[in-house]
């Protein structure tokens, strides 16, 4: 049974402009255009798009924050603005630039304070806060005030946080923004383990596409309010992402290799990158090379998806 369920769903904002001293004109903006789609349990959905392309209003939409101006929208079996506890109950949201713990007091505090939010029996809120302690390394600053904590500890809070109450689906909105290396890893090595061993659905929405090839196997692409794409990682990377680029380094420098199929598209020194067509396979094309020069090392790099997702944005989807 889908957990999410999106039927035609539009949303649109009164917007006030000036026009003149003392005149204002207003328009209609729609941020979600018609929008459909479901989501099953234990999936891992990656939602991306554009700065205002309508990612984080969908997921407004979703937890109840907002009201659909038209179209229907179901989370867990209900509407959430009219079934708002139940499905808060249900739901964990975590919105990478807003925090839902308090401010001045210690981690711990703030996940009791949500024991009695929610109204978790204390037995399950005391395993569950051990095993996040756990999965995502908080002992070492559980008695640290929020306010003092650094930005990868709090989000790892945060995490933990909206999981406490055993949540059904869990909604992501850029959970990995601002953070450094190791944090974006840590967050997210509990993801795929949440995913794993509690067949937790995930919304993810996102700017960092190495979240979405690392966490999800669906993704889902929205620009202008519009849903352009609706598709697993792997079918948008086949679709439009056929050419590759060999990379080879010759035993010494060269001028730009001549291959049928392919063409070089950088040198550096003895290294060349060669573009090639899906009709050619890799081992063809270096077969050629390997006919004009002597070759020392070689890799094969695929269409990076940020290549991808810009093209769509620019050209449309196919």
């Amino acid at each position: 049974m889908a957990v999410v369920a999106l039927d035609g769903v539009v949303k649109e904002f009164t917007v006030a402009r000036r026009a003149g001293r003392f005149r204002r004109e207003r328009s209609v903006v729609r941020a979600v255009d018609e929008v459909s789609l479901s989501i099953e349990a234990g999936e891992m959905v990656g939602y991306i798009g554009p700065n205002g392309a309508g990612k984080s209003t969908t997921v407004k939409l979703c937890t109840g924050v907002l009201v659909p101006t038209a179209g229907r929208v179901a989370v867990v079996g209900a509407d959430p603005t009219r079934s708002r506890t139940d499905v808060v109950r249900r739901i964990g949201v975590v919105f990478g630039q807003r925090t839902q713990l308090w401010w001045d007091l210690p981690l711990r505090d703030s996940f009791d304070l949500l024991r009695h939010v929610y109204g978790v029996h204390a037995d399950r809120h005391r395993t569950n806060v051990d095993a996040f302690v756990d999965l995502l390394d908080l002992a070492g600053f559980l008695d640290t005030p929020v306010r003092q904590l650094s930005l990868g500890q709090r989000m790892r809070g945060e995490l933990a946080a909206a999981l406490l109450h055993d949540p059904e689906i869990l909604f992501l909105d850029e959970p990995t923004i601002g953070l450094d290396v190791v944090s974006k890893e840590a967050v997210r090595s509990f993801l795929v383990a949440l995913n794993r061993e509690r067949g937790m659905t995930v919304l993810l929405t996102t700017h960092d596409l190495v979240d979405v090839e690392r966490l999800c196997t669906r993704l889902l692409i929205i620009d202008h309010g519009r849903l352009l794409e609706d598709t697993t990682v792997a079918g948008i990377k086949q679709r439009y992402g056929g050419e590759r680029v060999l990379v080879v380094d010759l035993e010494e420098p060269h001028p730009p290799l001549e291959v049928p199929g392919a063409h070089v598209v950088r040198t550096d020194g003895p290294r060349q990158w060669l573009r090639f067509s899906p009709d050619r396979t890799a081992a063809d094309v270096l077969a050629r090379v390997a006919a004009q020069a002597p070759v020392r090392d070689i890799s094969v790099e695929e269409t990076p998806i940020e290549d991808i997702v810009r093209r769509i944005y620019e050209e449309g989807p196919r």
